[in-house]
């Protein structure tokens, strides 16, 4: 990880936070009318830039690095990956890391499910 933030895009930029809200690439390249894979893409320019191997990862870097705000710690799910990475249990955190985190899934199921209707 570098100690200067890297200059991102703003369409990174986007991507980022819209990650770090728990958006899917599949929700962002609808949003930006893209296909699922510029959406792709640009996520790959990001996390190399970041150096990062995951969404996740990258979230977390640009949260320490300031390019995300890093009070959105508890809560959500990039609240619960920082506590992974940390080495916490995420499911003790008594802040709504667990709330979000559930909420998170429920709603990548939903858009799962969604995707899989459209596609049928």
């Amino acid at each position: 990880m570098t100690a200067t933030p890297p200059s991102l895009s703003p369409r990174e930029t986007d991507l980022l936070r819209r990650l770090a809200q728990g958006d899917t690439l599949q929700e962002v390249a609808r949003d930006w009318h893209y296909g699922e894979s510029g959406a792709r893409s640009i996520g790959e320019r990001m996390r190399k830039k970041l150096g990062a191997k995951t969404n996740t990862q990258a979230v977390f870097i640009a949260c320490q690095l300031k390019i995300l705000d890093p009070g959105r710690r508890h809560g959500d799910h990039a609240g619960f990956a920082a506590h992974v990475r940390h080495g916490e249990d995420p499911w003790a955190c008594t802040q709504g890391c667990p709330e979000g985190e559930r909420a998170y899934r429920a709603e990548r199921r939903r858009a799962r499910r969604t995707s899989q209707q459209q596609a049928a």
